[in-house]
Order: structure tokens, then C-alpha cells, then sequence
């Protein structure tokens, strides 16, 4: 069945048998201190071996071994740092493991706070006991060295147990023999119980393979880069074969910054959590992790002894993850297992399917026709679309289809009163995202939500931050919520601390994004200004906020300013307004916005302009009444979008006539002469005027009104194309008056150009802008800078105070993200539109250096070196390497090459070696070799290293392919030279291929010419090594000769034949003798693999002829063709001849004689109708059948029939005109006797 696989767990109840009754611990013993270790045997006189490193001790000055009935004891003498490691003991299939630690002497030891009374100074730990052929878990050596051979099993090292900082990497490395396997075998790597790691390969898990061909040893690694506190807990290797299976467990411990992640953190304790790093420090000084936890606890027996209100406590102890699972095979386990009456093959112990998978649960009855039924959680399974029961013989099957989770349970097959149980886990496909999170950026008190969609309803997830996983415990702050396959993090009101990145994650994939957490800081997009009125006019004072929803308080020389029927506030969005009419001079003050909330406030001043109108006779000139002393006023600034209102108070009499010109200036820049009749206002300008604009639209957008005593320029939103010189001239009959008012209009920077970006690395980049092509004409105080993902639409802010730089260094960002940036340009007035948004671009950071880098090979002008891909390689991927030398004591390197292999090197040069990782973030740090290294080759003898399976005679088939790999050693490379029988080999059937390392005779297809004695030879200058090898290719036999019977008697016939002429170049091996019957000629083996060249074939059959043929057979099989016996061989009959007695003939001829005659009958028409009798005579009489007299044997409509002397006469579908007399007449020699009846037809009415 698809996606079915059956787990066959180790049965809890059958505990493998142990040699040792008492098992050395393993201990902490002070340096110079003797260390004893003991252990007792289960009976007296068991050979007992104690091991370092794989290796057998024996007894010397260091290590003393004693044995004493069942007590063996091993010491350890002046203990040092050199003898730090794992030891082990085995008796018979039992190995027991424990570890030797060696510390430094402490002058005055005091025992550990935390030690119970009278309990040893050092941390011990229940070394681990390994069954042959079972799975087992192997401790790491503390001292890192690689574990010994385990002769036990398919393992030649199995994976330690390892340890890691966050965000490290570490492999995990198991070894195989390959030598005996004819296919490579299977490995699965498995994170606690049932998740397979395959599913799971990507950016923090890799998986690699290879095998070595000298070794032929297969090395599996597990590759763990970016580790999280997560990834730490129990992992286990199976690794199987087509007959064999072993497996192998082993701990990964992820530590953190201050703290130990334990491999398995008690439910409810989230990972945020920090421990006093006093305590951490003093609990690691007092025990070694490692050492901690007795390994050879039987757990089910504690489990067994223990109550139900300590199952908790001991799954965390020893990390069980399927306590439930456990509990229910315990109840199994306290009662004694009986042999089933019922059950010939029980249900495996579990199964395992994919999620919309089927599965099938078969058992084997002992009596086929039993019946059973199907449980599942205890309740009866009745027969439907998802659930089919099938028989067949003692077979019963269940068969689940479209398994979903609800399926996940406990099944139980019952036979009368027995049961078999099973559990079925039910796997989900890996649930991937279709959606992802989305950065988000807010104030502090704003609400927070995160929502992200996969690909399945109802899926679990995890929530986490800073790779923190988000528990339930914490639902006082975070919510979570479900919505189909859309999934919702939400935060009522952030916090500064909120702030961080926040990651999704399922079973198939994570997302993640980040969150921006900003202070309440209120931005002023337009300030208040100061304002000059005169009596009775309108005082107007706006300001713009950031925030629409923040009120605020006006104030009036720092009292609150009450609104009233003159006096007016306004709040419209983000503009605020304060509003006077009729000002009067008690209006002239220092005005105030202060927002509530915001330690700030804007100021602003209203000065109020009195008119000054002096007493003068009629006929007065008319006159501009401005306080500008020298008749050059101030600039007049305002704000765009704001209303300009100019108020120019006049007099004269008559009352004069007012002018408003605007001048029109060209942008270069020339000496410009005095205004015309401009007293008082000649000098340079900067511009030449070119001409003037008469305004006198009295509505619109710009305005003159005017009045006696007055004329007002009013412009309603004021634009850049307002700024300028004014010229308001008033004239009458006795004389005029001019004055030039300049007004300038500021407003926000234009929006910069696209940014650029350069410098980008692993989580930052640079970037740099131009300054905005216009100022809004004021200064620009500085940029603010935004970022977003490609594919979002939310734009996330960078920085809370301008930058004054034209470049920012980005950081913070996720590896192989593709970002945008854009910018904004800030002065008094207010921020600009947003710059076209950068080119995309993705932070990718250089790999880290090659690891383990090594020389492999030196001759007289090259280098060969080895490495190994860098330990973190990031979203770039990884492109190449780069390998850069030089002379020792030089700084520059020389050319970078592409290979591992450097030549042209000069002889006997000092030369250092550096490699880098490139990829397309640029190359990586280099990693330099420790020693430099002499271009010199090391003369090196040739040997040859025949295989222990080439030192035998080499048998092959004919037509296989023959290939012999011989490695062997030697420097400079030897010369390598194949004979046959002395002689060269010639021919282009045989080739010869060879490397630096080793040779190889290749033959496609073998033929029994290429059988001999082949010599290969190594020479290197006078040196030389040489080898034999004997190649022997074998074919089928011919058949025997000249097969013959000597004799036959009775029941038996003896034959002899001749061995064959040609016996394949092998032994012969026997015969093979049939015989076939002359009748069927069918073949029947008489004797197989009979040695001898005679036979006698017994129990033949009296009458029957026989034939015999004979095979001859060697290691390829039986000949083509058989030697067989020409002429059959007769078995003979007795001499006694049988003479049959005569008897006198009987007559027994009889006349034909109805003993039953035909009776009349009625029949409905249309319907067959029969008419029978029964006729006796000897010879057989004939029959015949008339109708009034007519024969019926020409009508196809009548049917006749006779059948042991009983005759019928079958009509069909008779009408009334079938109706009338019909006679059967029966006939023979010795006379006739006929018989009659009447049928009649009846048509229904």
C-alpha cells in the first residue's frame, strides 16, 4: 500500500537477558588518584574482557585486572589527563560502557552544596549495556575521540551524542560496512519518535552520503546548520539492509546564552525564560551533563513499580514523548504473555500512514472458519464505505482507506475469548505556506495583528519570537486565532519589548517578519506662525500634527484659552485652527498648541498693527501707511496651501486709486537698475525684471479688494508660482505713493531621486541618495528612510531621528529577502513625497571559510588538497572555491585557481595554501593551511594491497565481466606493467585502466581463453612489488558419452556411462539420471548429484518401455544436452500364461415391448408439451413416432429423444391443428410392438 510502513517496535515485556548481575559506573576521579571500576557476573567463571577505545587492556604498570569468583575488577593507576575516555566491559554478548573523567586536584575539597549526605563527590552515571544485534545508543567519548568498531550489528561507528550553541552548526556521522552488502543499504534519520527528518531537509538540515571504494565503508551525515533551542532532544539512525536492520540513538543539547537547553524542557516552561548564570556555572562544575542519567535504567520496570501520580515525573526524567502510548502497552506487560490458541500471526505492535493514505491490518487465525471482530478504541467497527472486512482462508484483513486523524487510535482484533492489539499513527503531509507574514510597524500602544495562510484547514502551528516558541500561558498578551487555513497573531497594545522578529511555523516551512515597535513621538508636518493684523481683521493660526486622533489645548501667554463667540477652535483631521475675529489690541499675545500626551508645544505670536492716520488738510497726497523704515519691508514668508492676506492701510484725499503689479522676473542674472519712480529703492537686484502683471480680478482665487482707508491682497492657498515682488502703488490728482512688498511662499522638498544601494552583506546593506532638486525653500533638516519586501505593500520606517547624512547603513534585515528602499526629505515645513522606490535587492552574505582543509598529495611541481564545504553557506548558495599560495614569509598570494589540484609549482619551495567559498555575495573568509608546505615528492616504496579475496583462485562465468581493483602505494608514481604466463598482454578484449592510486583488469565478457596466471608488477627506479593472480573462467559441461544398459531384471535396468569430454574448466560436480515411459515420454528425475559413472534404476513398471538420459553438472549448472539411450528398454511379464475358460453363448434376444405405453392427454396451445413411454427388447429396437399416420422424423417442430429404453417425443409450441392420434412404433429383429394415444390442444379463453 502506498505511503504504508509497518514499525516494528522491540516488545516491553521481553527484556534481553544480561551477563553482568552488578555493571561498572562510570566516575570523576581527581588527577594522580587510582580509579577502580567493578563488575559482577550472573555466574562464576565467565570470561570477562575489559576495552579502551576498542581495544583489549591486558596487565601492566597501569592497568591491574583482578577476577574473583563472579567479581572482576579493573584499576586504573596514577590517574592523568591521557587516560580520560570510555572504557567498557563484555562478557559473552553483553558490553557494558562506561566513561573515566579525569579533574584537576583540589587542595582542600568541600562537597557540593547541593550533594545529599554521604553521596560521592563526583557525578556517576549507569554506563549503557549494548545486546549483540539489538539497537542501541552509544555515548560520545568525553574526550571527543571517535567510537571504536562495534563488531555487533551493521555499524562500524555510530553517531555520538553532540552538543551545540545557538545558532551553531554540528554533523552527526554514521559509518557502515559495505563490504558484504551487495546493494547500499537504506538509512533513515528520525527525530524523536516518529518524525522522519527526510521531510524535513532545507535551510537548517542537510543530508549527505558517500562511499569509500578502498574502504568500502558507506559514511552517512546528518548536517545541522543555524541550531535553535528547539532542535535539541533524542534523534535515532535506523539503517537496513535486504536481511539485516540495526539502529542507533543519540542526544543533541542545544545550549544558550547564559543557560542549557535541556533536550527535553518540562511542558509550560518557555524557552524565554533566563537562568541565574551563578547557578548554571556552579551546576556545571558540580556533574557532567553527560553523566547525569543512569543509561541502563530499564524504564518499564520503573514505570511498572511506580504510582500514576509519578508517570509525569519519570517521562520528563528519562524523555519519554509518547507516555500515553507507553502507559497503554504497560497495562499488556503485568500480565504473563500465553501462547495464542487463536492467533497464528498477531497485528504488528504499530503502523504508520500518510495522511489520505490506506492502510491494511491483517492477522492469521489458527482456525479459518473463526470469526472475529474489529475494534478501535475499544468500540466494535462496523462495515462501511471507509472501513472493509475481508476472509480469505485463515487470513482476516482490515482495510482503512482515505485514513484522516481521527483514525489515529488503538485497534484490537478479537478471536472468541483472545485479542491482538496494534496502533495505528496516521502521519500528516507537511503543511505548507501560501501566504506569508507581512513586516509591520506601529506606535506603541497600537494593536498588533499577524496573519498568515496555509495550505491545509485546521493545521497545527507554532508561534515564535526570536525563536522563541509563544505557549498558551501567555494568552494575557497574545492571542491566537483560526480562520480556515488563515492563522492570526494579534496584540492588543504593543509595547517596546513586543518589538522583534516573529516567525510561523509548520511542518512543512516557516514564515517570518518583522515587527517595529516606535515610541509615541509626534511628528509637526506644519507649524504655527506668527501673524500681524490690524483692528478688526481675522487672526488665523493653523498648525498640521502626524497623529489625527491627538487633541490639544490653545494657550494664551501660557493660560488655557477659552473658546467663545469670537474666539473659535477647530480640530478637522490633522489640522488644528485657532480663529479670532475682530482682534482687537488685547489680542496681541503669545499664542500656544500644546498636544495632549506629547511633551512639546508649538508657539507662535500675534502682533497687532495700529493705523496711524495723521490729521491733514484736504488735498492731502496719498500715502502707504507701512511701518517699513527705509521703505524696504520685511520679506513676507508663507506657508504653501495657507492664505496670504495682505493689508495695506492708505489715506489721501481725494481718495486715491491703488495698483497691484506683480513683477515677472527671467532667471538670469544680471544688474537691474531702480524701480521707476521708486524713491529711495534704487540698487542692484538680482534679477532683471522683465515685466509686470496688473492684478485686479476683485474674486478668484487672487484678489484686491479695496476700500477708503485700505486695499487687501488676499490669496486663497498660496502656490509657488505666488512668490515675488508686489508692487502696490496708490495714486490721486495731488500724487501718488509706491511700495514694493516681497513675498515668499515655502513648502516641503521635492521627493529625491531612487535611492541607491551598495555594500550589501548577509543582513545589511548602504544606502546613499541625492538631495532633493528643490528645497521647498527652506533648509532641509534631514531624510527619513523606509523599507518593505518585494511582495508586500507595507512600507516599514528605518529611523526615528532625521538622518543628516546623505547615506544610511540598512541592518536588521532577513537573509535572501528581496527588499526596496525609498526615502523621504524633511525641512520646516514638512516631509516631501516618497522617492521612486530603489532597485530590488536581496541581503546575501559571503559563506563562511572551507573547514578541515588538509594536503592530500605533494609531488616534485604539485600540491593536491582537500576541504570540506563551510560550516554555514547562507541563501546565496555556494558557487565555488578559490585556491590562492604563496612562498612562506610572502604577503601576496599568488594566482587564485579553481580546483583542488595545484601545479607548476617550483621543487622545493616553502609554499602556504589558502582556500575560499564563493558565492554570489562575493568570496568567503579564507582558511590558511597551519604549516607550509615543501614542494618536494617523498620517495615511497611501491607495494601492492591484493585484497584478501584475490589471493584465491578467481572464478567467473563465461560472458560475466571481470574487473580486479588492485590499490597500491608508491611515490613518484610507479610504473605499472600486467603479464599472463609471462608473456605482455595483447588483444583488445583485456584493458588495463590505472590511476596514481590503484590498477584495474577489465574483461566486458569473459571466454575461457582468458583463464591463467596473471602478474602484475609495480617498479619505481629500481624498486619494484609484485603480485600473482590465478583467473579461472568456467563454463556449462558437455554431456556424458557412450551411455549404455548392461543389464535388466525384474523391476530394474543397471546403466553405465562415460564422464564428459569437456568438464568447463571445474569440477564436476555429479549427475543427474531420468527416465521417461515409451508411451508418454514424460521426463522423471531418478537421482540427482550422484557421483559415480553406473546406476541401477529400480521400481519400474512390468510392460512399459523405458529411455535414459543422463546431465552432467558443475558450479554454472547442467549441461546443454543429455547423454539418453538410444532403443527403449522393455520391462518383461512373467512366464506364466493365462488361458480364458469357454462358456456356452446365451441367447438373450428379446421382441420390442412397451412396459409403459403412452396415455392420452390435454395440453394448452402454445405452450411445449411431451409425450413419454418406456419400450424393453434386445437387439435395441428402432423407434419411430406418427401423427394420423404420417412419420415425424422430417418436422423440425418434434423433438425425439431415448434414454436407457425411456422414449419422449417433445412438441413445440402445439397449436389445435397439432392435435389427434399419435403412435410410437419400436422395431428389431426378432419383431414390432407399437403404442397410441390422443392428444388434444386447448386454446385459452
Amino acid at each position: 500500500v502506498p505511503g504504508v510502513t509497518s514499525l516494528k517496535m522491540p516488545e516491553p515485556g521481553k527484556k534481553p537477558v544480561s551477563a553482568f548481575s552488578k555493571k561498572p559506573r562510570s566516575a570523576e576521579v581527581a588527577a594522580g588518584s587510582p580509579a577502580v571500576f567493578e563488575a559482577e557476573t550472573e555466574r562464576s567463571g565467565v570470561k570477562v574482557r575489559w576495552q579502551r577505545g576498542g581495544s583489549d587492556i591486558s596487565p601492566s604498570d597501569k592497568y591491574g585486572l583482578a577476577a574473583e569468583g563472579t567479581k572482576h575488577t579493573l584499576t586504573v593507576r596514577d590517574v592523568g589527563p591521557a587516560d580520560q575516555g570510555s572504557y567498557a566491559v563484555i562478557a559473552g554478548s553483553s558490553k557494558v560502557k562506561f566513561d573515566l573523567k579525569v579533574t584537576e586536584p583540589v587542595p582542600s575539597p568541600a562537597p557540593a552544596p547541593a550533594e545529599a549526605p554521604g553521596a560521592p563527590g563526583e557525578a556517576l552515571a549507569s554506563a549503557t549495556e549494548e545486546k549483540g544485534g539489538s539497537p542501541g545508543s552509544t555515548s560520545a567519548a568525553p574526550d571527543g575521540s571517535g567510537a571504536p568498531e562495534d563488531p555487533i550489528g551493521l555499524f562500524v561507528t555510530r553517531p555520538q551524542d553532540g552538543e551545540v550553541t545557538t545558532g551553531g552548526s554540528i554533523t552527526f556521522s554514521a559509518r557502515v560496512a559495505g563490504a558484504s552488502l551487495l546493494k547500499p543499504p537504506t538509512v533513515k534519520w528520525f527525530k524523536g519518535k516518529w518524525v522522519d527528518l527526510s521531510s524535513k531537509v532545507g535551510q537548517h538540515l542537510q543530508l549527505h552520503n558517500s562511499y569509500d571504494r578502498t574502504s568500502k565503508v558507506y559514511l552517512f551525515e546528518l548536517h545541522i546548520t543555524d541550531a535553535q533551542a528547539t532542535f535539541a532532544g533524542g534523534y535515532r539512525c535506523e539503517v537496513s539492509t535486504k536481511d539485516k536492520f540495526d539502529s542507533c540513538n543519540f542526544n543533541l543539547t542545544v545550549h544558550g546564552e547564559g543557560s542549557l537547553a535541556s533536550p527535553h524542557p518540562r511542558r509550560g516552561q518557555g524557552g524565554g525564560r533566563r537562568v541565574s548564570l551563578e547557578a548554571s556555572l556552579w551546576d556545571c562544575g558540580r556533574r557532567d551533563s553527560r553523566l547525569e542519567a543512569p543509561a541502563e535504567e530499564d524504564v518499564w520496570e520503573i514505570l511498572r513499580q511506580a504510582s500514576p501520580s509519578e508517570y509525569e515525573r519519570i517521562a520528563f526524567q528519562h524523555g519519554i514523548t509518547d507516555l500515553r502510548g507507553m502507559l497503554k502497552r504497560l497495562k499488556g506487560m503485568k500480565r504473563d504473555e500465553k501462547k495464542s490458541t487463536a492467533f497464528q500471526k498477531k497485528l504488528e505492535p504499530a503502523y504508520q500512514v500518510s495522511k489520505g493514505h490506506k492502510i491494511r491490518l491483517t492477522v492469521e487465525l489458527a482456525d479459518p472458519d473463526a470469526e472475529v471482530k474489529w475494534l478501535k478504541n475499544g468500540q466494535e467497527i462496523q462495515m462501511s464505505g471507509r472501513y472493509i472486512f475481508e476472509s480469505v482462508g485463515a487470513k482476516r484483513t482490515l482495510t482503512i482507506s482515505q485514513c484522516s486523524l481521527a483514525d489515529d487510535a488503538a485497534y484490537q482484533c478479537v478471536v472468541g475469548g483472545e485479542k491482538c492489539s496494534t496502533e495505528l499513527f496516521v502521519k500528516e503531509p507537511p503543511v505548507l505556506i501560501t501566504r506569508p507574514l507581512e513586516d509591520q510597524q506601529v506606535m506603541v500602544g497600537q494593536r498588533v495583528e499577524f496573519e498568515c495562510e496555509v495550505s491545509e484547514e485546521g493545521a497545527q502551528v507554532k508561534w515564535l519570537k526570536d525563536g522563541v516558541e509563544l505557549t498558551r500561558e501567555e494568552t494575557f498578551k497574545y492571542r491566537f486565532k483560526k480562520d480556515g487555513q488563515r492563522h492570526h497573531l494579534i496584540i492588543n497594545e504593543a509595547t517596546l519589548e513586543d518589538a522583534g522578529h516573529y516567525a510561523l511555523r509548520t511542518s512543512g516551512g516557516q514564515a517570518l517578519a518583522e515587527l517595529i515597535v516606535q515610541e509615541k513621538k509626534l511628528e509637526v508636518y506644519q507649524s504655527i506662525a506668527d501673524l500681524t493684523v490690524g483692528a478688526k481683521d481675522q487672526a488665523v493660526f493653523k498648525c498640521e500634527v502626524s497623529d489625527e486622533n491627538v487633541r490639544g489645548v490653545w494657550l494664551k501667554n501660557g493660560k488655557e484659552l477659552v473658546p467663545d463667540s469670537r474666539i473659535k477652535v477647530s480640530h478637522i483631521g490633522r489640522v488644528h485652527k485657532l480663529t479670532i475675529d475682530d482682534v482687537t489690541p488685547a489680542d496681541e499675545a503669545d499664542y500656544s498648541f500644546v498636544p495632549e500626551g506629547f511633551a512639546c508645544n508649538l508657539s507662535a505670536k500675534l502682533h497687532f498693527m495700529e493705523v496711524k492716520i495723521d490729521f491733514v488738510p484736504r488735498q492731502e497726497p496719498p500715502k502707504i501707511h507701512l511701518d517699513c523704515p527705509g521703505r524696504k519691508p520685511d520679506t513676507i514668508v508663507v506657508v504653501a496651501g495657507n492664505k496670504l492676506r495682505l493689508d495695506v492701510p492708505i489715506s489721501g484725499d481725494p481718495a486715491p486709486t491703488v495698483i497691484w503689479q506683480k513683477t515677472i522676473t527671467q532667471k538670469n542674472k544680471v544688474p537691474a537698475g531702480p524701480a521707476p519712480e521708486a524713491p529711495g529703492d534704487g540698487g542692484d537686484s538680482d534679477e532683471w525684471v522683465f515685466d509686470r502683471k496688473l492684478l485686479c480680478e476683485t474674486e478668484g482665487r487672487v484678489r484686491v479688494e479695496t476700500t477708503k482707508d485700505r486695499s487687501i491682497f488676499t490669496v486663497e492657498g498660496a502656490e509657488k508660482e505666488d512668490e515675488g515682488v508686489y508692487i502696490v502703488t496708490v495714486k490721486n490728482p495731488v500724487g501718488e505713493d509706491q511700495v514694493n512688498l516681497t513675498v515668499k511662499v515655502i513648502d516641503v522638498p521635492d521627493a529625491p531621486a531612487a535611492p541607491k544601494i551598495s555594500n550589501v552583506g548577509e543582513d545589511s546593506c548602504t544606502v546613499q541618495w541625492e538631495p532633493p532638486a528643490y528645497d521647498g525653500g527652506q533648509p532641509v533638516l534631514g531624510y527619513i528612510l523606509e523599507r518593505k519586501k518585494k511582495k508586500s505593500y507595507r512600507w516599514m520606517r528605518l529611523n526615528f531621528d532625521l538622518l543628516r547624512e546623505l547615506s544610511h547603513e540598512a541592518r536588521r534585515m532577513i537573509e535572501g529577502v528581496v527588499y526596496e528602499m525609498r526615502v523621504y526629505a524633511v525641512n520646516a515645513i514638512g516631509m516631501s513625497r516618497p522617492s521612486p522606490a530603489s532597485q530590488p535587492f536581496m541581503p546575501i552574505g559571503p559563506p563562511s571559510e572551507p573547514t578541515h582543509l588538509a594536503v592530500e598529495d605533494v609531488t616534485d611541481t604539485t600540491v593536491s588538497l582537500k576541504w570540506r564545504p563551510p560550516e554555514r553557506v547562507g541563501a546565496g548558495g555556494l558557487d565555488g572555491y578559490s585556491v590562492e599560495y604563496c612562498r612562506e614569509g610572502c604577503e601576496c598570494p599568488g594566482p587564485a585557481l579553481g580546483s583542488e589540484w595545484v601545479a607548476d609549482l617550483p621543487t622545493g619551495a616553502q609554499m602556504l595554501f589558502r582556500v575560499r567559498a564563493h558565492n554570489m555575495a562575493g568570496p568567503g573568509a579564507p582558511v590558511t593551511t597551519k604549516e607550509p608546505v615543501t614542494v618536494q615528492e617523498i620517495l615511497q616504496r611501491p607495494r601492492l594491497q591484493l585484497p584478501r579475496h584475490l589471493r584465491q583462485t578467481i572464478q567467473r562465468k563465461v560472458g560475466e565481466p571481470v574487473n580486479l581493483l588492485i590499490p597500491f602505494q608508491g611515490k613518484p608514481r610507479p610504473q605499472v606493467t600486467w603479464t599472463k604466463e609471462g608473456q605482455p598482454l595483447a588483444g583488445e578484449e583485456v584493458s588495463i585502466r590505472n590511476s596514481p592510486t590503484d590498477t584495474i583488469l577489465f574483461i566486458r565478457a569473459a571466454r575461457r581463453a582468458h583463464s591463467g596466471t596473471y602478474q602484475v608488477m609495480l617498479r619505481i627506479e629500481n624498486m619494484e612489488d609484485k603480485a600473482t593472480l590465478v583467473l579461472q573462467i568456467v563454463d556449462k559441461p558437455s554431456p556424458p558419452q557412450d551411455i549404455r544398459v548392461i543389464e535388466a531384471w525384474g523391476f530394474n535396468v543397471a546403466l553405465e556411462w562415460k564422464a564428459p569430454q569437456d568438464d568447463g574448466n571445474t569440477e564436476i560436480w555429479g549427475y543427474t539420471v531420468q527416465k521417461a515411459d515409451k508411451k508418454t515420454m514424460e521426463w522423471f528425475t531418478v537421482l540427482e548429484h550422484y557421483r559415480r559413472t553406473h546406476c541401477v534404476v529400480s521400481e519400474l513398471i512390468i510392460g512399459n518401455g523405458y529411455y535414459f538420459r543422463v546431465f552432467s553438472h558443475n558450479m554454472v549448472g547442467p549441461s546443454d544436452k543429455a547423454a539418453t539411450t538410444k532403443e527403449p528398454v522393455f520391462i518383461p511379464k512373467p512366464g506364466i500364461t493365462y488361458e480364458p475358460p469357454n462358456y456356452k453363448a446365451l441367447d438373450f434376444s428379446e421382441a420390442p415391448s412397451f412396459t409403459r405405453p403412452l396415455v392420452n392427454r390435454s395440453v394448452i396451445a402454445g405452450y411445449n408439451a411431451t409425450l413419454c413411454c418406456a419400450v424393453r427388447g434386445s437387439p435395441k429396437p428402432k423407434i419411430s413416432w406418427f401423427k394420423n399416420g404420417l412419420d415425424l422424423r422430417a418436422d423440425a417442430r418434434f423433438r425425439m429423444f431415448s434414454k436407457q429404453g425411456v422414449l419422449t417425443l417433445e412438441i413445440r409450441k402445439p397449436c389445435p391443428f397439432d392435435g389427434g392420434i399419435y403412435v410410437c412404433r419400436a422395431t428389431n429383429l426378432q419383431g414390432e410392438a407399437q403404442c397410441e394415444c390422443r392428444l388434444e390442444v386447448r386454446v385459452p379463453q
